[in-house]
């Protein structure tokens, strides 16, 4: 099979079910920020494979999860009582235990910091800025059709997760975080 079809070249894509939308949908950017952020924590993952194997799991977890959460946005759905397959309270409540985990061991936040620090704290925080950009994408598709909240939640809950690794990277590295000064 070729990976190119050419049904795309007018700026029209399918979505899940065969409808032909454009590339510059509001669904499309929902799923394609959901992609970027799925290929930055794949980065991500590497470097904190180094320092710290039991968050480079959780977040070849969570790229499983970004996955179902892509299909569900690139589907044509009206009932907003479906969840994205995998997304469940229970996930999100997965993603808070780890965020308590790595957070037991990180000194106390005092002052904004700036964003930045080791590599792996850097992917971090690009990480979390795409998912934040994910979230907003999201809730503009939630504007237009139905969308289950726990899309919503889910991403939400993964960028206090991001900002949290970053802090903890930079803990393991012995990097030290850069204070905002205003």
């Amino acid at each position: 099979m070729k990976i190119y079809t050419r049904t795309g070249d007018a700026g029209q894509t399918s979505l899940v079910g065969g409808k032909r939308v454009s590339k510059s949908s509001v669904r499309l950017e929902s799923y394609g920020t959901v992609d970027e952020l799925n290929s930055h924590l794949g980065l991500l993952a590497l470097s904190a494979d180094a320092v710290d194997p039991e968050s480079a799991a959780f977040i070849r977890a969570v790229q499983n999860r970004l996955f179902n959460l892509g299909a569900y946005l690139a589907t044509e759905n009206t009932d907003i009582s479906i969840p994205p397959s995998g997304i469940t309270p229970g996930e999100i409540e997965a993603i808070e235990k780890e965020i308590d985990r790595i957070e037991a061991s990180l000194p106390p936040l005092k002052a904004f910091i700036l964003p930045g620090g080791c590599q792996g704290a850097c992917q971090a925080n690009i990480a979390r800025t795409v998912c934040r950009r994910a979230e907003r994408r999201v809730i503009a598709l939630s504007e237009t059709v139905p969308v289950n909240p726990l899309a919503i939640g889910y991403l939400n809950r993964l960028s206090d997760y991001l900002f949290d690794l970053g802090r903890h990277l930079n803990n393991l590295t012995s990097t030290p975080e850069q204070e905002w000064r205003p």
